[in-house]
């Protein structure tokens, strides 16, 4: 009995009343509660003893309404344990009929596709591109048409259409077997043809290995201009352009000129494309740097920064070398190279038989320095600075100096070279002397010239050949200067003047040229009557400086001479300095300065057709006879002390009053001075 006590109390629990269980559980609850609230007050009585029959029968009752309560509880789990398994039971049926419902669905659409594809099937007959219906009733013959048949039947019209198609497939067939022999046979003859002309290949290399004697004697030089072709087709392009057009002004217009192509050709080869990639490291490399030094990580980072540095100055292995032939005592080679992550072209430069030259000159021994011969060959380009304004960036951004420090390394990246080999950048300054604003037009010459600045880093032939010939007129003019001013500044002072320009000077000419030396701006700068001259910028820290020495009895005159990189066609500056009885210059004697004026302004009287290269002695020989008239004219008329330099000078009046200037001006077919108006 005890056994089924469980079950009896789950019948028991779904027969009664939940309700009327939870309001009995509530009544017990409360029962409790004043059994508790008595007990304690009867144990606060004074005469508990007499208070125990009572307390202990407030205890039994209490006990018994929590028996009742623990009844109750179960029949309430009782009561949950029911309605979860019949709730259980109805969500396990309900699961049963969706996935009956889910099969239901799958079949249905299962059948959908395949009714589909059914409804979508195509023959094999229907990709097949048949002949029209007129055609096949023209061109098939009546035993496979059969017109009396096939049309009043599809079907069969079909079938005979089909049986055609077949027919002309076979014929077909057989006419690309047909075809295909005679392909075989006629490649069998380009091959024998081909073999036969492998075969002549090394006996033309022998026949032309043995005629280079006769190219040579003959100034042919076939073979060489094959090889650097062959050569130039792995040039990177700005220099192929440079190449192909100095080829072709050679070959049009300055025989004189040597082009060739020098480097590791394998190494080109095997450069096909060269893509500059940025570190990915920089934030490694700075966690590097956090961390406590040690020799094995400085050694890594020093690494990696040379790394760095050869790849962003890294150069093409093949170079373009043009020399230029003066068939005189020097010549001058340009080597080009051109630099892949920087994308400019850059030179190097070398003076054949320089050394010779600079032992007979101690003055002027730089002026065929490399790095000065070619300055300031187009105004204001000095080579120091990339036209490739994005160089300084990326420079700055791999932490590497300015170009200029690299030049050594490199060569100058003159902005001729860039237009030599097809490149134009955009200016670093804006020329506002030619922007002229006139409406619509203004605007679209603006846009225009934008576009082309946008696009002018691109290699165009157009852009070198519009500044070769000027610059190869340039690089000779260059170097004739330079050469004839190297004679010029031989250590025995200045050569003497040509007869066309001796005929503008007088016979005789009492000042000498005492001394000739070099100087440095620094020296000139510390001049008081130079400053003019350097802050109109007639004279830059670029200039050549040079110290004569004048003399006539006591008077002694001290000129720094000024010479530009683009001399004669910018004449020599002339800055004066006389000490006769007094320190004298142009800033407080006038006729200092009016000498200074005939020297340095009035020169182009001295550039004569046949004398054109003696512009400096031209100078130098008119400053001496300068010296010559202000001397003579510095001694008062009525000064009964004897003269030191006597006048001997022809300088007639040629108007009344006073003249407080100095007869500077020579006129040679009268011997006399004058005036100048």
């Amino acid at each position: 009995q005890e056994k089924n006590m469980p079950v009896c109390e789950e019948d028991e629990a779904l027969q009664r009343d939940p309700v009327s269980d939870l309001e009995s559980f509530q009544a017990s609850c409360d029962f409790l509660k004043s059994s508790i609230n008595t007990i304690k007050q009867l144990k606060a009585k004074p005469n508990v003893s007499n208070s125990s029959a009572e307390i202990t029968s407030v205890r039994t009752d209490a006990t018994i309404h929590f028996i009742h309560m623990k009844k109750l509880n179960r029949m309430s789990h009782f009561r949950c344990r029911k309605v979860r398994e019949t709730t259980n039971e109805a969500k396990h049926k309900i699961d049963q009929c969706h996935l009956q419902l889910q099969n239901l669905l799958y079949e249905a659409m299962h059948l959908e596709k395949e009714i589909t594809k059914c409804m979508e099937f195509k023959s094999k007959d229907e990709e097949i591109e048949l002949v029209p219906v007129d055609e096949f009733y023209r061109d098939a013959p009546e035993s496979i048409s059969k017109p009396d048949v096939t049309k009043s039947d599809d079907h069969q019209r079909m079938l005979s259409r089909l049986e055609w198609e077949l027919e002309q497939r076979k014929q077909l067939s057989e006419q690309l077997t047909k075809t295909k022999t005679d392909k075989e046979k006629m490649s069998q003859d380009i091959q024998s043809k081909q073999d036969y002309l492998d075969t002549l290949q090394p006996k033309l290399a022998e026949v032309l290995k043995a005629t280079r004697p006769v190219q040579d004697y003959l100034d042919m030089p076939y073979d060489r201009i094959r090889e650097e072709h062959e050569k130039a087709q792995h040039l990177p392009v700005p220099l192929y352009v440079l190449y192909m057009q100095v080829s072709a002004y050679h070959e049009a217009c300055d025989k004189s000129l040597k082009v060739s192509i020098q480097g590791d050709v394998d190494a080109a080869k095997s450069l096909t494309s060269f893509a500059f990639e940025p570190d990915e490291d920089s934030d490694s490399d700075q966690e590097e740097q956090d961390k406590p030094d040690s020799k094995r990580r400085r050694k890594n980072q020093e690494a990696r920064k040379l790394e760095k540095k050869n790849r962003v100055l890294k150069k093409h292995p093949l170079c373009v070398v043009l020399d230029l032939l003066s068939g005189g005592d020097a010549d001058l080679q340009l080597t080009f190279y051109y630099c892949l992550a920087l994308n400019i072209i850059t030179v190097s430069i070398k003076v054949a038989n320089e050394a010779k030259l600079k032992t007979s000159c101690v003055s002027g021994g730089d002026l065929l320095d490399p790095d000065q011969i070619l300055d300031e060959l187009y105004p204001g380009d000095h080579g120091d600075e990339s036209p490739n304004v994005a160089n300084h960036y990326e420079l700055k951004r791999h932490g590497l100096q300015e170009i200029s420090a690299y030049i050594p390394l490199i060569g100058r990246p003159y902005l001729w070279c860039q237009w030599l080999g097809g490149l134009q950048f955009l200016k670093r300054e804006v020329d506002k002397v030619n922007i002229v604003i006139t409406g619509q037009d203004a605007v679209s010459d603006d846009a225009d010239a934008e576009e082309r600045s946008l696009t002018a880093v691109r290699a165009k032939h157009s852009v070198s050949a519009a500044n070769m010939q000027r610059t190869i007129s340039l690089l000779r003019e260059r170097m004739r200067a330079r050469l004839c001013l190297l004679q010029q500044l031989s250590s025995r002072g200045i050569i003497p003047i040509s007869a066309e320009l001796l005929r503008l000077y007088p016979a005789k000419i009492n000042s000498h040229l005492s001394s000739w030396k070099r100087s440095t701006f620094e020296d000139l700068s510390q001049l008081p009557q130079a400053a003019r001259f350097i802050k109109a910028g007639l004279v830059k820290e670029s200039d050549l400086v040079f110290v004569a020495g004048i003399d006539r009895g006591s008077a002694k005159m001290t000129a720094y001479v000024v010479i530009t990189a683009n001399c004669p066609q910018v004449a020599p500056l002339f800055v004066l300095d006389i000490v006769f009885h007094s320190h004298r210059t142009a800033l407080i004697d006038v006729h200092v300065k009016e000498m200074e004026e005939e020297v340095n302004l009035h020169y182009p009287e001295l550039i004569l057709a046949k004398a054109r290269d003696q512009l400096l002695p031209g100078q130098v020989q008119r400053l001496l006879m300068c010296l010559d008239v202000y001397l003579e004219t510095d001694n008062p008329a009525s000064s009964a002390v004897p003269l030191e330099i006597p006048q001997e000078k022809m300088m007639p009046r040629t108007s009344r009053g006073p003249s407080r200037a100095k007869p500077y001006k020579y006129v040679p077919e009268l011997g006399i001075f004058t005036h100048r108006c």
